[in-house]
């Protein structure tokens, strides 16, 4: 990728919420299983590779802080090494097929005198149809970075 490609996608990222060591946790088991999802698609299967992921989970569950940043750091290579080539995703999410396929239209142009009825929505939508807040690190206001290729938002 060249340099004005690059920065052009720099300024359109969010800065990510910092999270505790809990939520990081959390979103680690998360994302852990929606890749188990890829990779078992049959449920008996997933169900015992997830109770097995689970116990490796409460394994180190009050562990010290240096340990749990250890695990956490090894977690996360290992589910980078695990990630599967073509993972699943929601129809609607990016890279799905409903993505952006009937998005609404912007205020301005359905009403251009200004004059928006009472019960118009009040809320910016995201790209993935999602109601954008502030708050959860997931506001699309403006110009947002679709990948395609990680199949998300930035």
């Amino acid at each position: 990728m060249n340099a004005a490609f690059l920065a052009s996608a720099n300024e359109t990222r969010q800065k990510l919420p910092k999270l505790t060591h809990n939520q990081e946790v959390a979103r680690l088991y998360r994302h852990a299983l929606k890749t188990l999802s890829s990779w078992a698609i049959d449920r008996d299967i997933f169900n015992e590779e997830a109770d097995a992921m689970r116990a490796r989970f409460d394994a180190a569950k009050g562990c010290s802080p240096a340990m749990a940043t250890r695990l956490l750091k090894e977690a996360k290579a290992e589910l980078y090494n695990n990630t599967h080539p073509d993972p699943y995703c929601v129809p609607y999410m990016p890279g799905g097929s409903l993505f952006m396929r009937n998005p609404p239209l912007p205020m301005e142009i359905c009403f251009p005198d200004g004059n928006y009825p009472a019960d118009a929505p009040k809320v910016h939508l995201n790209p993935d149809m999602t109601v954008a807040k502030e708050d959860t690190g997931k506001s699309a206001v403006g110009s947002v970075l679709v990948d395609f290729t990680k199949k998300n938002m930035e």
